[in-house]
């Protein structure tokens, strides 16, 4: 079962602990761009080059067709390039990047630390130059080009910035390129620019290879999340599964970026130098590969009629405030929650990331403590909610003995029952509605952490008692267990505070902790903490709440005013 699936049935449950009971057994009466198909032989698709989408030109790759013989080349030489937060090794052949690794990142899925780029990839960022109408190709790999400087740069924390240059000229032809990286020793975003011969027309395809290294303990989870995604000027951000690419397709432009993403890191192309110059991005086309849940990506750019193109390649983890820093809604790359209820839930996540940042960071809490801090701190927020919810439902409880004589008084007569029902609530000050709306005001606030604590990247790798990784599930089931066993208690105290036992109740009791047992059990652990943390700390206010039941139910009942 889907993660989103399984959150949509668990809120559904919990609505029926918290709503549906409180008005059905009161206590003195128990969210991708549609997939295109192959091109035809005879479309743009097809023979490469541009096509029309809504009136604006898409670029798409045109059959390989070399412009340069190959003619001999030297060996294979690498470049390494260092900062604090990567270590990029480059090859000399088109400029293309061989290796990512992130060493502030640990693999779970190999020794050492995180690298984006997986085994037998031709190299990310890899170019390949079109021509006109499509007509003429040129991989640029099968170019070898002379870097400068030859061994690398080495970036010292407040280093930066530094330029690696890679230059090729033909020894025989008038033909040559030049691609600029630019990388700052703070940032995972690299500046590059690129110069090609003056051709009018011309564009640049930029391969982000088949997805990113597997990296988690559980694959499963990083093959889940794979994707490639686009930000589109008009449309907006959309995401297509890389497991989904059965046949060529197209995410055509314009776009502000392009990217390939795991469950916790990315490899984007946002258009642009990031000072106003450069175009939009023309497209995302995507094609099969044999590996399962895996296709190739490249990303299209036109090139300026003086040869001229720039973008900027962000490396590195999905953190939303990194990713919020560079622009144009990046930090969206993995959206939060369904896409209707996002602009909603936005303000939620931003105060529930501040806060796990300040307690982490200021306060010197482990984030498993966070976790447990925030779940209390929930209760106590939502603590006024609950009480006016509780003060409705004593209304209620009092009211009931009336109401349920208007109902034998007017059985045969709905109208004249539901005018004397409206007239008993105007008498006594009742609001029906008043003892669920407090207790749907929170659920924003309730979503928004579900999303922000399953796919944080702050939660991965991080332990906590016997949790070896709060972003995984719990490895003996503690959590889950605990979970509903707190969820049982706290119905078990609110149905002791009825008047009489009530069947229907009786099998929620103990029927919903087992359903919320079985969908939490292979939750993220740091999910599963906060939930607990969050019914543990309900567990005071239910006991208070079941005593002043218990104190309203041996009240007078109220009568009838004349």
């Amino acid at each position: 079962m889907k993660t989103g699936l399984r959150f949509f049935l668990a809120m559904v449950l919990m609505l029926l602990v918290f709503v549906v009971t409180n008005r059905l057994f009161p206590p003195v009466l128990p969210d991708p761009p549609a997939e295109t198909g192959a091109p035809d032989a005879g479309s743009a698709e097809g023979r490469g080059g541009h096509m029309e989408e809504n009136g604006i030109e898409t670029l798409v790759p045109a059959p390989e067709r070399a412009l340069l013989p190959p003619g001999e080349r030297s060996p294979e030489r690498l470049v390494t390039v260092e900062t604090p937060l990567y270590r990029i090794v480059f090859t000399d052949r088109g400029a293309a990047v061989r290796s990512i690794r992130l060493p502030r990142y640990e693999s779970f899925a190999r020794e050492g630390p995180v690298e984006l780029v997986p085994s037998g990839a031709a190299g990310v960022l890899a170019g390949t130059w079109q021509l006109g109408a499509g007509s003429d190709r040129l991989d640029l790999t099968r170019l070898s080009y002379v870097a400068e400087p030859a061994d690398g740069i080495r970036l010292g924390e407040g280093g930066g910035p530094r330029t690696l240059t890679f230059r090729y000229e033909h020894p025989n032809r008038s033909f040559a390129s030049e691609i600029r990286y630019t990388f700052r020793s703070d940032s995972y975003v690299i500046g590059v620019e690129g110069r090609l011969p003056a051709e009018e027309r011309a564009a640049i395809f930029v391969n982000l290879g088949p997805g990113l290294a597997i990296n988690e303990l559980r694959e499963a989870d990083d093959r889940r999340m794979m994707a490639f995604s686009g930000n589109h000027v008009d449309d907006g951000i959309r995401s297509r599964p890389l497991a989904k690419v059965n046949e060529p397709e197209t995410m055509p432009g314009p776009l502000r970026w392009a990217g390939v993403k795991s469950k916790y890191f990315l490899e984007a192309i946002l258009a642009g130098d990031g000072a106003g110059g450069g175009d939009l991005l023309a497209g995302i086309w995507a094609e099969p590969v044999p590996e399962r849940d895996r296709a190739a990506v490249l990303v299209g750019m036109p090139v300026g009629d003086d040869g001229t193109y720039a973008y900027r390649a962000y490396l590195g983890p999905i953190d939303r405030d990194l990713l919020a820093d560079v622009g144009d809604d990046l930090h969206e790359v993995n959206p939060i929650g369904w896409a209707f209820f996002r602009p909603i839930i936005r303000p939620f996540v931003a105060v529930a990331l501040w806060t796990m940042r300040m307690l982490h960071d200021h306060a010197h809490l482990t984030y498993g403590w966070v976790l447990i801090v925030i779940g209390l701190l929930v209760r106590v927020v939502l603590w006024p909610l609950n009480q006016k919810a509780m003060r409705s439902q004593l209304k209620n409880m009092a009211a009931a003995p009336l109401m349920e004589e208007i109902r034998r008084r007017y059985k045969s007569d709905p109208q004249k029952m539901q005018q004397e029902t409206l007239k008993l609530y105007k008498e006594q000050g009742i609001n029906p509605l008043a003892g669920c709306v407090p207790l749907l005001i929170p659920w924003p606030m309730l979503i928004a952490l579900f999303f922000v604590f399953q796919n944080t990247i702050q939660l991965r790798g991080q332990s906590f008692m016997w949790l070896a990784d709060l972003s995984a599930p719990d490895p003996f089931y503690v959590l889950p267990v605990f979970l509903a066993a707190s969820l049982f208690v706290v119905q078990w105290i609110s149905m002791r505070a009825t008047a009489a036992a009530n069947p229907q109740m009786k099998m929620m009791m103990y029927l919903l902790p087992i359903m919320m047992l079985v969908i939490f059990w292979r939750l993220a652990s740091g999910l599963n903490l906060y939930y607990a943390s969050f019914n543990l700390a309900m567990i005071p206010q239910q006991i208070l709440i079941a005593r002043e039941r218990k104190k309203a139910m041996a009240a007078s009942p109220l009568k009838p005013k004349t």
